[in-house]
């Protein structure tokens, strides 16, 4: 598993196509395709034909990639963890709401 297939599993979300996940990710469309191809080859989605496009592929995570996405969030809640003894809650919610700024997704 490596970085850029963790955070499309992140963008699938609950259902996505291919291109929703490219538009999430910021990456073209093939880039998105090779990286999808590689989570389905490895077991952690599946795709399903969307009822309401023919064309179209719903990306869904299988029970190994919800599995992953758990392990995932607890291996970062440990590290989240550590970073607040280390520098304080105070301090890390003031570099969460920097890095939100940063990269545009302040809430």
């Amino acid at each position: 598993m490596t970085t850029s297939h963790g955070f499309a599993m992140q963008a699938v979300g609950s259902g996505a196509t291919t291109t929703e996940v490219a538009a999430a990710l910021g990456v073209s469309k093939q880039a998105a395709a090779k990286t999808v191809e590689r989570l389905v080859d490895l077991g952690y989605l599946e795709s399903r034909a969307d009822p309401r496009d023919a064309r179209a592929r719903i990306l869904r995570h299988t029970e190994r990639g919800r599995d992953m996405l758990r392990r995932s969030e607890r291996a970062f809640e440990d590290i989240r963890s550590q970073w607040s003894e280390t520098i304080g809650p105070d301090e890390l919610a003031a570099l969460e709401q920097n890095l939100s700024v940063l990269t545009g997704r302040e809430s």
